[in-house]
């Protein structure tokens, strides 16, 4: 997992598609943190996307950086106490602008029943479970 941590905080920014209905719907994350030995990202309650995963927890990322990118997929699972996002919000304190651990908003979720698949077009993919 932590291979999978490293990559996406090199490659910066990473896709996270969700369901709406039956249509896909894709947008630019950046949070990626590792809590308890688990992968997570954050949202706000209030965004699309929070209802989105809350329908069908089924989620796909997909990062890329020099030629290689990365798709994990698995479903996500929101984790409530405070100590969870607090982690989130430290490892990004640029966020603590629009967020905060006890604001009602704030939502982390971490990854289970996972798959991650590196890829490049130079050589063959790698995929690791979590």
């Amino acid at each position: 997992m932590e291979k999978v941590l490293e990559f996406l905080k090199q490659a910066g920014v990473y896709y996270l598609a969700t369901v709406e209905g039956d249509q896909p719907r894709v947008r630019p994350f950046g949070t990626a943190h590792v809590f308890e030995g688990k992968l997570y990202i954050q949202t706000g309650k209030i965004k699309p996307t929070s209802k989105q995963i809350a329908a069908n927890p089924k989620v796909e990322i997909c990062a890329f950086k020099n030629g290689e990118w990365l798709r994990v997929s698995g479903e996500l699972a929101e984790d409530d106490r405070v100590e969870a996002r607090k982690s989130m919000l430290d490892a990004y304190p640029e966020l603590r602008g629009m967020y905060n651990e006890n604001d009602g908003n704030t939502q982390v979720f971490f990854f289970k029943n996972a798959t991650a698949t590196f890829s490049s077009f130079a050589k063959a993919p790698e995929t690791l479970t979590f």
